[in-house]
């Protein structure tokens, strides 16, 4: 990966509500670290990191930052990351990893695709892409900027494994070799996605139901708890009224005789 010049300034707004007082006058906040270095709050211009971004195929950027004043006036440093704005999509914040020419680096690669699958393009198959980024491990003029994989000769039922990747010399590709990168599964048959449609409905009209019924507070007595034993009503026992005595200890059982008292 080549390096491309970037011009820093040290950081005037830094106080709370600085970050928007900057962006309103063109610049971004940013701050870089690393290599045993305190981090140091520095801006950018809005536009030359713009042209910079939209010029490169990802956000993996290597630049020498050229910072104005400063003691060490250019730094090597990587675009760690860069915060967009969710509804605009404008940059908010950069964060640089200063590093080492000659000190491998490790980042996360983006994955692109290169071709039509055969199993899509004649069989009518999906292609799935597992990963979107591998980890890299590299020198930062050997660091890839993107990772090109052919997918042309895959099949229904095929995958492309990380350990299938065939890195350039002196890159490294982290992880497992055995995980899926880009796989092409097989079509749904309509049979399929009526069944799955059909699936989906009956479980939602079930949960519609017991929603229902527990709004009429129709759903019965409540379960016994565990450990509850009923007891059971006597055979042709007449059921017991509210102000009944309750039986005396000691009864006399059906057909007993009681003893008599020695004279």
């Amino acid at each position: 990966m080549k390096s491309v010049l970037l011009n820093a300034y040290p950081r005037t707004q830094a106080r709370r509500g600085g970050s928007k007082k900057l962006r309103d006058t063109g610049r971004i906040p940013a701050v870089i670290y690393g290599r045993q270095q305190q981090p140091q709050n520095l801006e950018v211009t809005s536009k030359e990191l713009d042209n910079l971004i939209h010029r490169s195929v990802s956000e993996i950027l290597l630049v020498d930052l050229a910072v104005k004043d400063d003691a060490r006036p250019k730094r090597l440093a990587l675009v760690q990351e860069v915060q967009h704005h969710a509804l605009s999509g404008a940059v908010l914040h950069v964060d640089f990893h200063e590093v080492a020419e000659d000190e491998k680096v490790t980042v996360m690669v983006p994955v692109e695709t290169a071709g039509e699958a055969s199993g899509v393009k004649n069989s009518g198959g999906i292609l799935e892409h597992v990963l979107f980024r591998i980890k890299v491990r590299a020198l930062p003029k050997d660091l890839p900027e993107v990772i090109v994989v052919d997918v042309s000769h895959l099949e229904i039922g095929q995958a492309i494994h990380l350990g299938d990747i065939k890195s350039a010399e002196g890159v490294e590709l982290l992880g497992d070799k055995h995980i899926s990168v880009i796989a092409v599964a097989a079509p749904i048959s309509e049979a399929q996605e009526t069944a799955a449609a059909e699936a989906a409905g009956a479980g939602t009209a079930e949960v519609e139901m017991i929603k229902e019924k527990k709004e009429d507070g129709t759903e019965g007595a409540a379960p016994a708890k565990a450990g509850d034993k009923a007891a059971p009503a006597a055979k042709g026992a007449p059921a017991a009224k509210a102000g009944d005595k309750p039986a005396e200890k000691g009864a006399e059982k059906k057909g007993e005789k009681k003893p008599e008292k020695k004279k």
